[in-house]
């Protein structure tokens, strides 16, 4: 089970050449990764802006439903999402599964 925030929609980034969804990796003795979702495409793009500037063409904006997070967390390996809070720091709320 994970636990999520309440919305039903998110958006991710996913890179154009293979279909990568776009990670954070908060803690860097640790191997664990975290998908990144935003609750609004603007707050995406903004994030794009902030930390990818001139690269923005790269990446697609992909809109989920919040029952597709669990199949993208064991599909990709992740250990749970990295919701945005504010897209120019970032300021991450990170989420992982519930055994």
């Amino acid at each position: 089970m994970l636990v999520t925030h309440y919305s039903l929609l998110y958006h991710t980034l996913r890179v154009k050449q293979n279909g990568q969804y776009l990670g954070a990796t908060p803690n860097p003795d640790r191997p664990d990764r975290f998908v990144l979702v935003f609750t609004e495409t603007a707050d995406a793009l903004s994030y794009l802006n902030a930390h990818a500037a001139g690269l923005e063409d790269r990446f697609a904006i992909e809109t989920i439903h919040a029952t597709q997070v669990g199949g993208i967390l064991e599909r990709w390996g992740f250990a749970g999402v990295g919701l945005v809070r504010d897209p120019r720091v970032p300021e991450l709320e990170l989420a992982t599964r519930l055994s």
